[in-house]
């Protein structure tokens, strides 16, 4: 989801500074309300476990797509399935530009020997190259970022403490690595919750993260549980109306950022010079685990290879400099 959410502040740069172009978005249907508010793009859904499903799927799909009529296709994922269509679409020698991932930097970055710790080229910029590549240079500036969208009468009836600063909480991440620990997550919350001046809305996605946000839900008086009570278009709607994003380095801060959010990160065994800090967000609101203690981060790009013991590295962010870093932030923006 990051991944995609990524695209959208390029793609919306692309459409200011090219308003003749028309853009198709290949993607999953789920992600399609990313792209509702960006003019002269459609979204095009891949049914990939269903229809588009496997080798003779991706024929199907590349039948339907070469419809579409297109005189070039970027590549903004570069993985098995965008490398078969590319086979397909060179059949018909459109040009097809892929995004070059920096496979060997990362893995210099990441290397436990002779790492190379410097920042990369971020994965924004390596977007808007592939646009570039096809003759459409791109300018991203701060500026690239979503308006705020409107909320419907089931989200206010939700969000009853709307009157209050709405702050995002996304304590989650889909690998370990870069998931700050519970324990510590809880006192972030309980010193916000103490303020009485903050609505803390909870997002997350699981079975198991639902059941322990519905808990600090039912604990804490100003919180507020949004997973399995509301569409993802829903929660694009309320993410685009907070104040503050508290993030892990996952998709909800690139979706905060979507929108021009001030987004505050928290970095477990990844790190920022791997290229995917949010788009266009202060660097100073990155929290990072302590690197004299744990000097082989990151160990990963996705935070899924971690050497013992740096399970722990997190526990290195005091939730006391979270809490201070969100109301600095805060003070900043109110």
């Amino acid at each position: 989801m990051g991944d995609v959410a990524m695209t959208v502040p390029v793609l919306f740069a692309l459409t200011k500074q090219y308003p003749q172009i028309k853009i198709t978005v290949l993607t999953r249907g789920f992600f399609k309300p990313m792209f509702n508010a960006l003019p002269k793009v459609e979204v095009f859904v891949a049914d990939v476990n269903g229809r588009h499903r496997g080798f003779i799927g991706l024929w199907k799909l590349y039948q339907e797509l070469k419809k579409q009529n297109f005189d070039g296709v970027a590549d903004l994922h570069n993985v098995l399935r965008s490398n078969i269509l590319k086979l397909f679409f060179g059949l018909g020698r459109i040009p097809f530009v892929q995004m070059d991932k920096g496979r060997m930097e990362k893995k210099a970055l990441t290397s436990a020997r002779d790492k190379i710790f410097k920042p990369l080229k971020t994965t924004h910029r390596r977007y808007a190259d592939v646009f570039a590549q096809l003759g459409y240079p791109v300018k991203l500036t701060d500026e690239n970022v979503l308006p705020k969208r409107s909320l419907g009468s089931k989200i206010r009836n939700i969000l009853e403490c709307s009157n209050k600063i709405l702050i995002g909480i996304a304590p989650f991440a889909a690998f370990g690595g870069k998931r700050y620990p519970l324990y510590l997550m809880e006192e972030v919350i309980a010193t916000l919750n103490k303020v009485n001046a903050y609505g803390l809305i909870l997002f997350g996605g699981g079975p198991a993260e639902r059941a322990q946000l519905e808990k600090w839900s039912n604990g804490y008086e100003n919180c507020i549980n949004l997973a399995g009570r509301v569409s993802f278009d829903e929660e694009l709607d309320v993410i685009s109306n907070l104040q503050l994003m508290l993030s892990m380095d996952s998709g909800n801060a690139h979706l905060a950022a979507m929108y021009g959010v001030p987004t505050v990160t928290l970095w477990g065994v990844t790190h920022p010079f791997a290229g995917f800090y949010p788009f266009a967000q202060d660097p100073n609101n990155a929290l990072l685990s302590d690197r004299n203690k744990f000097p082989l981060i990151p160990t990963s790009i996705y935070g899924n290879k971690f050497p013992d013991g740096y399970e722990n590295a997190m526990e290195t962010i005091r939730p006391k400099d979270v809490v201070a870093k969100i109301e600095e932030v805060l003070d900043r923006r109110l």
